[in-house]
């Protein structure tokens, strides 16, 4: 496999594939799709354990190497606890250092946002949202304790 996996449809749902072989994942809906020879989408959702699910969309430049647009979203049973865009809020100067990359969190979840300096449109963003999912999974897992 390349370094980046952003360079096919067949490259990147490799990528998926490997990725998603995980002990706290139970399923996946997410597929790959051409949506001309070079762009495609990257779509669905992962469930993990403790009601943990992850709904992501991609939209991909394979001719560029890119992640063109993005949105995941974390929730836990119906409760969405925090989700990742890509909309530009250029007037908002605590955004600046990850322009237009930002994470809303509650309260006030819609409104309040702070810097993604872990996402990028030029590498796959997937595996530093699992971790940090898996990171929220294993603090449950460790309070039940």
């Amino acid at each position: 496999m390349t370094d980046n996996p952003l360079t096919s449809v067949t490259q990147y749902s490799q990528f998926l594939a490997e990725l998603l072989n995980r002990p706290d994942l139970e399923r996946s809906t997410i597929t790959v799709w051409s949506v001309s020879p070079f762009t495609g989408v990257a779509e669905g959702e992962l469930f993990f354990v403790n009601g943990f699910r992850l709904r992501m969309r991609e939209e991909i430049d394979f001719d560029e190497l890119l992640i063109t647009s993005y949105g995941y979203e974390v929730y836990r049973g119906a409760e969405k606890l925090y989700w990742y865009d890509d909309f530009p809020h250029p007037n908002d100067p605590s955004l600046a250092s990850t322009h237009p990359h930002h994470k809303h969190i509650p309260p006030n979840i819609k409104q309040n946002r702070i810097p993604a300096p872990g996402i990028s449109f030029k590498r796959p963003n997937l595996p530093a949202i699992i971790q940090e999912l898996e990171e929220l999974i294993a603090d449950v897992k460790g309070n039940r304790s």
